[in-house]
């Protein structure tokens, strides 16, 4: 029998403004940074550790931005410094401005030694042109002619274009490690399938939980596979991931997400995230009864019509859930004679 979980709740249903905060408990301060897209904020965080600040995540790295910082820094930060940033995942609207902390604040990088080896490797590799292997990757993905042929002549996006320049050293943390932040101690449990080694941290002093983009109320995040490794199976290590992580969450905890609001509830949470990919499963099976690309498979995967501007992120959530199909032995795959891969379920027996 499915155990029943409280439903979720908003403790505080109004963001902050921008440069302004919201104190969630005692020396937890919630801020918003604004994004340039569908999603337009990401949740930040600054906990008092009494002569300056721990900032958990940061926003992209944009003179906007780093206004809305010193706003902050001026007004609920009232003057003091920012000591530390803990990145939960390197994600660029997550570790856009940890760069910056460092080189112009004296702060301390605190992540997992793979957010960090993505985030650094990823400043570094500015392109002017896709490169083939991304080319590559979205024909055999399906994506139609037209738009392959618009977007190799266009400059792609950079991870340097909104990430500050990462500066040598930043401290690790790792599954199980103790921290001490904002007078809390917690612990860190790593999540997968969003981003590799995306930190969770459980405070063992109260109820909260810092999500990151782990745990999200009302969106689901993103599960994506790039030209990066083409072959990966993301959406197992995020059904893992939840798995593993339902056995230390509890209705009463408050959890601290990367986008949208914070909420209670994370129990049923996390049984709707793996029950809304099991459906998506379920019903992209059925769709590929008929031999189709990754492309073709929005309708049943999103069951809404899907823009231009969240093209890409469905594009490559498509892939993630064709590629574990496949590594399930549930789904075989061709290769069309334009290049598209064809993905079609296999017949019982």
């Amino acid at each position: 029998m499915t155990p029943r979980h409280a439903p979720l709740r908003y403790p505080a249903e109004e963001p902050p403004a921008a440069g302004a905060a919201v104190e969630l408990a005692e020396g937890v301060l919630w801020l918003r940074l604004p994004l340039p897209m569908a999603l337009d904020h990401v949740n930040v965080y600054a906990l008092d550790d009494g002569d300056g600040w721990t900032v958990v995540d940061t926003g992209l790295d944009s003179r906007k931005g780093r206004d809305i910082w010193q706003a902050a820094l001026a007004g609920p930060l009232a003057g003091r410094p920012v000591r530390r940033v803990l990145a939960t995942h390197h994600h660029p609207d997550h570790i856009g401005l940890a760069g910056w902390f460092q080189a112009e604040h004296g702060a301390e990088l605190v992540t997992t030694r793979t957010a960090w080896l993505f985030a650094r490797m990823l400043t570094l590799d500015r392109q002017e042109r896709p490169t083939a292997e991304m080319l590559a990757f979205w024909r055999d993905s399906g994506m139609a002619p037209e738009e392959l042929a618009r977007r190799a002549r266009e400059r792609p996006f950079n991870f340097a274009d909104v990430v500050a320049p990462l500066p040598l050293g930043f401290r690790r943390i790792a599954e199980g490690d103790r921290i001490e932040i904002g007078g809390r101690r917690w612990r860190v449990r790593i999540g997968n399938g969003h981003a590799p080694e995306h930190a969770t941290l459980w405070s063992e002093d109260d109820g909260l939980v810092i999500g990151g983009d782990q745990f999200l109320a009302t969106i689901s995040p993103n599960i994506g596979v790039y030209a990066t490794e083409p072959e990966a199976d993301p959406l197992a290590e995020w059904l893992e991931s939840c798995t593993r992580l339902q056995t230390h969450a509890r209705d009463d905890q408050l959890v601290l997400p990367g986008h949208r609001l914070p909420f209670a509830g994370l129990p049923l949470r996390l049984r709707q995230l793996i029950d809304n990919h099991h459906g998506a499963l379920e019903r992209l099976l059925e769709h590929l009864r008929t031999a189709r690309t990754a492309a073709e498979c929005f309708g049943a995967l999103f069951r809404r019509e899907i823009g231009a501007a969240e093209y890409g992120l469905a594009l490559v959530e498509a892939r993630a859930h064709v590629n574990h199909l496949h590594r399930l032995g549930r789904v075989e795959r061709r290769r069309r004679e334009d290049g598209a891969l064809l993905w079609q379920a296999r017949r019982p027996g």
